[in-house]
């Protein structure tokens, strides 16, 4: 167990009393690894007490150039420098949005907001608007934030029977599962049947292109975009985690499918609250007032929308992005790791189950084959925390889901990882 200073016991000891459940929300510890972050520089977190940690959490997959990456933090401080926010149009913003426009396939204008929840509530929203139609089709399983709409059928009991959908948190209305209906993922036989009763009903079909850490199966996102034409419903692209992580044109690029809006976010923002919806200048008309009447006009505020900072730090991001051989870095990272980790399960006999690509990935500890959510309830979930906690103690930080490379992860960092794992993996065993 690393050692903690007393200042850092201190502060743990106020987090317990001062936060709900001693946490922000997000990453929660053993008790007995508690710690908090000092700083980060490149592929490492430290913790109060001076201790390093490979990172491969990432900060949740925003953090692709590593922490605290030069040219980032450059472009931040000349940021602030000229104003940290203005509630208004600013350069960095447009500057950004031309960009975005660019380089994904399905954008034709952008529209900033400050989170990836409040982008796929945003998507959903609009698609409502432009259609007239109410309800929307997700996956389940499917994390889109955490709204009431994008709640509904996370983490539902599999004894619920599609579509129906069913609240995956305290306090939200029962009224809103009738607006959505559920659908398992990389199952195009069902959808379609889910579809064709509900088509007059449906304003669009949002998915993860990999959801979670589930790659589609081959022609499914496809199969989606055929079906999405066939009955005249939009298709959104949840590519908050996916966007210039898989390739610079996000999954659109990378599976070669093309969406009339998708939402953006981690990465764009360098590390900073930024994320937007991209999509066809028809569909994001309906934030036009002089495009649009009372009925269809999605009045959207935000005091940090477009923020400049946040804005800077994404166009620095992308700019290295663009860069030769940041891409293969950070594939090759990844696909050293996640191969590591099937042979090391397989020496030792564990049932292992590979998901995901390169770029973003993690296993399942079970001998059925995952493609949805409900093939996820088969897999031994206490070995994974097992094995989580174990790579913790030996120095690796990673999250209860997902492996995030980046593209400063060092041979030495995936040296470092395999051989935790090859002492964790046993262990996990029990």
């Amino acid at each position: 167990m690393a050692h903690r200073s007393d200042a850092e016991q201190r502060l743990l000891e106020k987090a317990g009393r001062y936060l709900p459940g001693g946490t922000g929300g997000n990453l929660s510890f053993p008790k007995d690894l508690d710690f908090l972050v000092s700083h980060g520089k490149g592929s490492h977190l430290f913790d109060m007490s001076g201790n390093g940690y490979v990172d491969w959490l990432m900060g949740s997959g925003p953090m692709v150039l590593g922490h605290a990456h030069p040219a980032v933090t450059e472009a931040v401080i000349k940021a602030v420098e000229g104003g940290s926010t203005f509630f208004a149009t600013n350069e960095k913003a447009v500057e950004l949005a031309e960009e975005l426009v660019n380089a994904v396939a399905c954008a034709e204008q952008v529209r900033f907001t400050t989170s990836g929840t409040d982008a796929c509530f945003q998507a959903m929203r609009a698609a409502r608007a432009f259609t007239g139609k109410e309800k929307i089709l997700k996956f389940e399983g499917a994390f889109h934030g955490t709204s009431d709409y994008a709640l509904m059928s996370l983490t539902p009991s599999p004894s619920v029977e599609y579509p129906q959908a069913q609240p995956s948190s305290g306090g939200i209305p029962k009224a809103i599962q009738e607006l959505m209906l559920i659908a398992p993922y990389n199952n195009l036989a069902t959808t379609e049947t889910i579809i064709n009763a509900h088509q007059d009903d449906i304003a669009a079909v949002i998915v993860e292109p990999i959801q979670r850490v589930i790659a589609p199966k081959p022609g499914f996102l496809q199969g989606l975009r055929d079906l999405t034409k066939k009955y005249n419903i939009l298709l959104i692209f949840d590519e908050v985690v996916t966007s210039f992580r898989l390739a610079y044109g996000g999954a659109q690029e990378f599976y070669g499918v093309t969406p009339d809006m998708c939402t953006v976010g981690k990465i764009v923002g360098g590390g900073y609250p930024l994320a937007a919806l991209l999509g066809r200048a028809d569909i994001l008309s309906v934030y036009d007032r002089g495009a649009s009447d009372a009925e269809t006009f999605v009045n959207q505020i935000g005091t940090l929308n477009g923020n400049p900072v946040a804005c800077a730090a994404g166009l620095a991001t992308l700019a290295v992005m663009r860069e030769e051989g940041t891409y293969q870095k950070m594939h090759a990272a990844g696909a050293a790791v996640r191969g590591a980790l099937v042979d090391i399960c397989n020496e030792n006999g564990v049932p292992v189950q590979n998901c995901g690509e390169d770029a973003i990935f993690d296993i399942y500890f079970s001998e059925q084959p995952v493609s949805n959510y409900r093939d996820t309830l088969a897999a031994d979930s206490a070995m994974m925390t097992r094995f989580t906690t174990g790579l913790l103690e030996r120095g690796i930080l990673k999250g209860a889901q997902k492996y995030y490379p980046s593209a400063v992860h060092t041979d030495e960092d995936v040296e470092k990882t395999i051989q935790a794992m090859r002492e964790a993996v046993p262990l996990a065993r029990g």
